[in-house]
């Protein structure tokens, strides 16, 4: 009974294993063949692949330049999202006091607020730093409000209260000041989170859609979330460059987990702790 228990529990793992990677193989096959046979549902390797590969990068859409725009977006705020939200964490946690948790707890509700609704107050604030390099059509608009986020300080913040306070006070009576602290104590100590913090960032920088939309209005400013989106939307879609699009969308980002994979669910569990 107990290996046909065993048997059941496998089967049962490697459908759901299939189910969801299938997707993803039906893709990558799909950049391999043209849109007839995606549409026909085919799924076997085809023999268009550099034909797709050659008008994706030579399209209109300029793919090639919105790569690099989500690349440099999600870059950068990832380090700076890194380095705000575990500060601001280590903050919270270290410096604990009735008002620090009174203003944590709005930073909590804040959550709660979806971010459809903070569309038109940013677009205004925006707006007006038209004449200077962080207004609307520039990427630091992108940028700016994903810097710090209460999901990542509250992330910090749970991992930071496993941190022996013996080592901080044992610091300060050596004299290190708190940035000191923070720099050369914390931070080594506390490398599987910020790998799961730089995962959860960087996915979201890169796959972000609905605030680039609004505030990147020039085609050379647009990044792969809107490039894709304009694929699909023509009025005879070519599925072949689309799959193609979606597959290299996807490889940073998998690149990025696999990588850090390890980390990322040691400072997961570390943070539930």
């Amino acid at each position: 009974m107990e290996k046909i228990s065993k048997g059941i529990k496998y089967l049962v793992l490697s459908i759901a294993a299939f189910v969801s990677i299938f997707p993803f193989i039906w893709m990558i096959l799909g950049m391999t063949n043209q849109t007839i046979d995606i549409t026909a549902g085919k799924i076997m390797i085809g023999d268009q692949l550099m034909i797709n590969f050659q008008n994706l990068f030579t399209s209109d859409l300029n793919f090639g330049r919105a790569l690099i725009n989500s690349a440099v977006i999600a870059v950068i705020t990832t380090i700076f999202a890194l380095f705000l939200s575990s500060m601001a964490g280590y903050g919270f946690e270290i410096f604990r006091s009735k008002r620090n948790d009174r203003i944590f707890s709005i930073l909590l509700l804040s959550m709660m607020v979806p971010f459809s609704a903070m569309m038109i107050p940013l677009y205004t604030m925006f707006s007006k730093l038209s004449n200077t390099p962080f207004g609307i059509n520039s990427l630091f608009s992108v940028i700016i409000p994903s810097v710090s986020t209460a999901f990542l300080i509250f992330l910090f913040k749970q991992n930071i209260k496993a941190f022996p306070r013996s080592l901080v006070e044992a610091a300060r009576i050596d004299g290190l000041g708190e940035l000191a602290i923070f720099f050369k104590i914390y931070m080594p100590t506390a490398k599987n989170i910020y790998a799961a913090a730089a995962i959860i960032t960087f996915m979201n920088s890169w796959n972000n859609y609905l605030w680039p939309l609004v505030a990147l209005q020039s085609p050379d400013k647009r990044t792969v979330p809107l490039i894709l989106s304009a694929m699909g939307a023509s009025y005879t879609p070519d599925y072949g460059m689309i799959m193609t699009g979606i597959v290299i969308a996807t490889l940073p980002i998998a690149l990025i987990f696999f990588i850090l994979q390890k980390q990322f669910v040691q400072g997961m569990l570390g943070s539930v702790k």
